[in-house]
């Protein structure tokens, strides 16, 4: 007798004058994992994993605010910061009533997660860091305009930004580069990316946080301390032709962490499109353990 998927549920929840949109599945007792996603996605580049994840653990995943199905109420003139994405999420695990669970860390979702680490390092079971950064070294030639709009935030840097990375071309980059079988990436994953991004408003969103995300940068010494002091089982699971986090962004986390299980993946920054039963066979394996 086949054994049915585990069902996946679509909820909201207000926090911090948010309503935040998660997809949660697993039995409520089961050991939890937080899935935080990166730019330009949502909890939907989690679609896949989630039901793998699932049959042994309580997932839940979440749209950061400016993503996804979250809402941000116009009149709670909410400032776009990694400062504060972090609270608002911190808001949403308290209101869940979160106290111990593993962190799954993707692109911006690793400032995000580590901040909330940082804060509370009592919580967290694992580390699983999927093209993840905190480390200088991880940072690919791809940054290097978004460094320079860092050095100089004028309009015409913004520009750039604008017509480079928040595009349908931009975006289908982030999905494609570095993909040996492209066939294999839905089309619909980049053209819901873009479709959200342009609500009104949202450009701006997204390049105020580019501009904010030279201060994660500061916060990297905070983040690898967390990794020394916990030593906690992790997992580093990369795609090694992502263009923005490259490998030896993964490989660091070694030095902190000399347990820390370092793999690199033959695609590119959103490897779950191609390698999610693989990454979830490899989270079972390495780190399903601590937290069960």
């Amino acid at each position: 007798m086949t054994t049915p998927a585990p069902v996946v549920h679509y909820r909201h929840i207000d926090v911090d004058g948010v309503r935040m949109f998660y997809r949660e599945a697993g039995a409520p007792s089961a050991p939890v994992m937080l899935l935080l996603h990166g730019f330009p996605s949502s909890s939907h580049m989690y679609r896949d994993l989630i039901p793998l994840l699932a049959t042994r653990f309580r997932v839940i995943a979440p749209d950061l605010p400016g993503f996804g199905f979250t809402e941000v109420p116009a009149e709670r003139d909410y400032h776009y910061s990694f400062d504060n994405l972090a609270i608002t999420v911190g808001h949403f695990v308290d209101a869940l009533a979160l106290s111990r669970y593993a962190l799954y860390v993707f692109d911006y979702g690793a400032p995000v997660g580590l901040r909330l680490a940082v804060a509370h390092p009592e919580r967290v079971s694992a580390l699983v860091s999927q093209n993840g950064n905190a480390y200088l070294e991880g940072l690919g030639d791809a940054w290097a305009p978004i460094r320079t709009y860092w050095a100089e935030p004028s309009q015409a840097n913004r520009e750039v930004i604008r017509n480079a990375v928040i595009s349908l071309e931009g975006t289908r980059y982030q999905y494609l580069h570095g993909v040996n079988q492209p066939e294999r990436v839905a089309p619909e994953s980049y053209m819901l990316d873009v479709l959200l991004m342009q609500r009104p408003g949202n450009d701006e969103i997204q390049l105020d946080l580019f501009l904010d995300y030279r201060n994660n940068l500061t916060l990297y010494p905070a983040f690898q301390a967390f990794f020394k002091a916990a030593q906690v089982p992790t997992l580093v699971i990369w795609g090694q032709n992502d263009p923005f986090f490259i490998p030896p962004g993964a490989h660091a986390y070694k030095a902190d962490n000399p347990n820390a299980v370092v793999e690199l993946l033959d695609t590119g920054h959103f490897a779950l499109e191609t390698h999610a039963a693989h990454i979830a066979e490899r989270i079972h394996a390495v780190v399903g353990h601590a937290i069960d």
